[in-house]
């Protein structure tokens, strides 16, 4: 079939996005799901950092790709082996696919999938296959997803359905910020009843973090950000007190459990330094490869402290999309809050822009039911 999406041909574009027009809105031709796999018709798709670290080449990946990763859609065709979902079933797509047998995947999580994570760095979908085509020749999945598109042939242990009751842009939210933010802190910050959690970096995730931080009615629940429009956004999301870098660590400021959810050396050495005395740090953020921190040994040492990388959040997504959906059901995870904008594909260079100038929270791209 035909399809309409977001291609980004080469790597390292210069700003302003909206002049350079990194995206390019084309016509691809997508071939029917082979075994394991599904056809979807997107409805909704978010934009994350991990689809901008990929257009300014802090995370090279293969071109052409259609970028896209946190998505959600309904079902439109099953392929052959694929006999749980149905035509019309809204999917939530999970952008680091569990094969269920490689080491990674017999750790509740912690570990990634190897397979999944050799398909991801090569722009496959989990077996192996590329099924999008664009004028001039196999144009690469990103992530197993490719979810800025009309449709998208995915896997199915890329995607978790959910029940009708979640709208479209709140389920595509649940499937990366809100697995990263609040794997982060659930899965591997695992804090305790009365604990202080504190979010360093106000984005999709961190933010993310903080109303599951919340959610869990533990302690107080801190952001921390350098700027001041998602510092008031936090406070009005029930952060009980919020600071810049600067100030948090000149008031001293220590906590059990740390998120840093910014992807920057900076945040992620603020992070470490608010981290409490047998405190742990968890850090979800994707820096450059090239990255370098500077933290003390002793201090780790002597106060016994914990440093962790959680990839999206530590999830297993069968496990944990529901759990969310839940909570937001509950009315105790306000997930729609996340959203900062609802925008249309033709406007994503735009969003870009808006995204690396920290202007943004979630942007999503809502497609039409046609």
């Amino acid at each position: 079939m035909i399809i309409q999406g977001a291609v980004l041909d080469r790597i390292g574009a210069e700003r302003p996005f909206r002049e350079t027009a990194p995206l390019k809105i084309i016509e691809l031709e997508l071939d029917p799901p082979g075994p394991g796999e599904v056809l979807v018709r997107i409805e909704a798709a978010g934009l994350c950092h991990s689809d901008l670290s990929v257009v300014d080449g802090n995370r090279p990946r293969p071109t052409p790709m259609l970028l896209g990763h946190e998505a959600a859609g309904r079902v439109v065709e099953t392929g052959p082996g694929v006999d749980d979902l149905q035509p019309g079933q809204r999917v939530v797509m999970a952008f680091l696919p569990r094969c269920g047998e490689c080491a990674g995947c017999g750790t509740d999580g912690r570990l990634p999938c190897s397979v999944g994570s050799a398909a991801n760095n090569g722009g496959t979908l989990l077996g192996g296959e590329r099924r999008l085509r664009g004028p001039e020749g196999p144009v690469h999945h990103h992530l197993g997803v490719s979810g800025f598109a009309t449709h998208a042939v995915i896997n199915r242990r890329s995607m978790v359905p959910v029940e009708d009751d979640v709208p479209p842009d709140v389920a595509a939210v649940l499937g990366c910020a809100m697995l990263t933010g609040g794997g982060a802190v659930i899965n591997a910050g695992h804090p305790s009843a009365g604990d202080t959690v504190i979010v360093v970096g106000l984005g999709g995730v961190g933010m993310a973090a903080l109303i599951t931080a919340r959610s869990l009615g533990l302690g107080r629940v801190i952001g921390v950000d350098a700027v001041p429009e998602k510092l008031a956004y936090a406070t009005a999301l029930g952060a009980d007190a919020v600071y810049r870098p600067d100030e948090a660590l000149a008031a001293g400021l220590k906590a059990p459990v740390v998120i840093e959810a910014a992807g920057n050396v900076r945040a992620f050495e603020t992070a470490v330094a608010l981290t409490g005395i047998g405190g742990t740090t968890v850090t979800v953020g994707l820096p450059a490869p090239t990255a370098q921190a500077t933290i003390s040994p002793l201090g780790l040492t002597a106060e016994a402290r914990t440093i962790t990388g959680s990839y999206l959040g530590s999830a297993v997504p069968s496990r944990d999309i529901p759990r969310y959906a839940q909570l937001w059901r509950d009315g105790r995870l306000p997930v729609e809050s996340l959203i900062s904008s609802r925008i249309t594909l033709d406007k994503i260079n735009i969003a870009l822009d808006e995204l690396a100038d920290g202007h943004a929270i979630r942007q999503v791209i809502i497609f039409d039911e046609a």
